[in-house]
């Protein structure tokens, strides 16, 4: 017998009274499939060698394991990943063990029982404290003859073709958010709404429409939902940021990160079948939504398109400004406010739509947002209201009473620190030069930045993209195992799905010379204008319209910062040229440029 990897003994009862354990090594004693209305779920009886528990679940994403047979009786495996959820209705803290990750350590047919574990329901006192007994959403192994009707319907083995939605949803039989996946369709998730867009419309080649999106919540994680056409008439007054809900039978596919940052590779789309609920009664294991607040000073120091939380005294209110859209002739409504807080910053916050048209400022209200997205505009930094935003006017929060009544008294009268505030018309840390002029730059310890108006030769089309790592902080370049699943070496993962990320070669010139010069995704989307998906995605499928797209460019100007710094590759060294902004020449502003050269060339600034 092979030497067997020992197991965490005693873990259970901690782990089931909501203590967070890495990585424990247990031994499954028995796998049961579980049909219900909604879905199949697998059951198992899981040991830690002294305990076992048998309210244990594997989240449905790794039902396959067991229809591969990799989960016999006996098998020993680390769980990677897991949480401990809520079920009960009536009676509050009783929990159940999902596992959402886990690896295979030992095959079961190697291994024998370890230990005489006893069930975790005769736990001492001290191991087991608020362990969670049988929730009354899962089937109980015992002998128990009470159980209600409404608890054996709701496990039935799917004979019951009258069980229906509703039943499910009452059960409180319950998908966590982080269990979801495209390949299970069957599922309930019980969330909060913590964010609710307005409803937009839009027009194209396709057609036209109309859609909203909602972020929700549960004590497992967040999703994005959207509601097109019908569903966005049918549920668009029906839900209520704040809310708790039952939702089910909505498709699920890989989210598109340049619209949400959200933790989270999938998000939802309601249909025809989307069912949703208002919990009525017991919203307990959903968490309130929570603010990562940040003082307004520290927005400054955070990166573009990032989203933040701040709570603010509105101190300054824009007047509403109305304008159509050059592109869409689509009317849009927006209006400024300046915020402030105890940090001594103030920020702009702009807002969208109904929110600019029936906002008050004359009361000087606090204001608190979540998930607003900062932009960053000649080294000022702002704040806007977005898809996934959500603002709420004098919150009932600790915060908001303490700034209430700090500005009341006195405060921000003298404000030292504007972060909305432009630093330069064309940037100060980047000094003019040609590429004739910057041909030595970058050879120090540093790199160094210049600038220079220069013109798009042409963009090298060839390897212009690759599949990245889906996990919003990760950027990695993933392994396609040609079995549908993508390998991430940093992450130590394996994903259904990837994204799109760019990487773009392009030729710029000046009247001096010209370079080739590197242009990451973020950038590259910005010039291109278009997500670094559709440039994938069309690549693979439309080579020509992507030639296009690449096209579209060639010989426009821009005033460009790069970053030169002289690399080695083995024997080989070279500068390597990366844009760090490029930004629609202002002929106004380079044309001052040019005239203090000029006077200075002619000495006219000595006379």
């Amino acid at each position: 017998m092979p030497d067997i990897t020992p197991l965490t003994e005693g873990v259970i009862p901690r782990i089931m009274n909501g203590e967070d354990i890495e990585a424990p090594i247990l031994q499954i004693l028995g796998v049961k499939k579980i049909n219900t209305a909604e879905s199949e779920r697998i059951r198992i009886l899981i040991s830690d060698g002294q305990y076992f528990n048998s309210y244990a679940m594997l989240s449905t994403h790794l039902n396959f394991l067991c229809e591969d047979e990799q989960l016999k009786e006996n098998t020993i495996i680390r769980v990677d990943k897991y949480i401990t959820s809520i079920v009960s209705k009536n009676d509050a803290g009783k929990r159940v063990f999902i596992v959402m990750g886990l690896t295979v350590l030992h095959p079961g047919d190697q291994v024998q029982k370890i230990g005489e574990p006893v069930n975790l329901l005769d736990a001492p006192a001290s191991s087991a404290q608020k362990a969670a007994p049988t929730p009354t959403s899962l089937p109980s192994t015992s002998n128990n003859k009470s159980k209600s009707a409404k608890e054996n319907r709701s496990f039935s083995n799917g004979n019951n073709k009258n069980t229906n939605l509703d039943q499910s949803m009452n059960t409180g039989l319950t998908n966590p958010i982080a269990s979801l996946s495209p390949y299970h369709n069957k599922w309930v998730i019980k969330a909060r709404v913590t964010a609710k867009s307005a409803i937009r419309s839009w027009s194209n080649a396709k057609g036209e429409g109309k859609l909203f999106s909602m972020d929700l919540m549960d004590e497992s994680g967040e999703i994005r939902a959207t509601a097109f056409r019908e569903q966005c008439d049918k549920f668009y007054d029906i839900i209520q940021v704040d809310q708790v809900y039952f939702i089910s039978r909505c498709q699920l596919k890989p989210a598109n990160k340049q619209f949400s940052t959200l933790k989270n590779d999938f998000e939802m789309t309601f249909t025809n079948e989307t069912v949703v609920q208002l919990c009525e009664e017991d919203a307990s294991g959903i968490p309130e939504i929570k603010y990562d607040l940040v003082p307004i000073s520290q927005v400054a120091n955070m990166e573009p398109k990032a989203a933040v939380d701040v709570v603010g005294v509105c101190k300054e209110v824009g007047e509403l400004q109305i304008f159509t859209s050059r592109t869409t002739n689509k009317e849009f409504k927006k209006r400024d406010l300046v915020l402030i807080d105890t940090s001594d910053a103030s920020v702009t916050l702009t807002i969208w739509g109904e929110d600019a048209v029936n906002f008050d400022g004359h009361v000087q209200p606090v204001v608190l947002v979540k998930g607003a997205r900062i932009n960053e505009f000649n080294g000022g930094k702002s704040l806007s209201l977005g898809n996934g935003s959500n603002m709420k006017i004098n919150p009932d929060i600790p915060e908001g009473h303490k700034l209430r009544g700090w500005f009341d008294n006195g405060g921000g009268e003298n404000i030292k620190n504007p972060v909305s505030a432009r630093t330069g018309a064309i940037g100060v840390s980047a000094e003019w030069r040609t590429f004739l002029e910057a041909r030595n730059l970058g050879t120090g310890d540093k790199p160094d930045y210049f600038q220079t108006k220069g013109v798009v030769y042409m963009i090298k089309s060839q390897n212009a993209f690759y599949k990245a790592c889906p996990q919003q902080e990760c950027n990695k370049k993933v392994i396609d195992e040609n079995n549908g699943h993508y390998r991430c070496e940093k992450c130590n993962a394996v994903f259904p799905n990837f994204k799109f990320r760019l990487l773009i070669n392009m030729n710029i010139g000046d009247w001096t010379s010209n370079r080739w010069v590197t242009v990451f995704s973020d950038l590259a989307e910005q010039l291109l204008g278009r997500s670094a998906q559709e440039i994938g995605e069309t690549m693979e499928n439309n080579p020509t319209e992507a030639e296009e797209i690449f096209a579209s460019i060639n010989f426009l100007s821009y005033i460009f910062k790069i970053r030169s710094k002289v690399e080695t590759f083995g024997d080989t060294t070279r500068n390597k040229l990366t844009v760090q902004s490029a930004t629609p020449v202002n002929y106004k502003e380079y044309n001052k440029h040019l005239i203090s050269i000029i006077k200075e060339l002619t000495g006219i600034n000595k006379i």
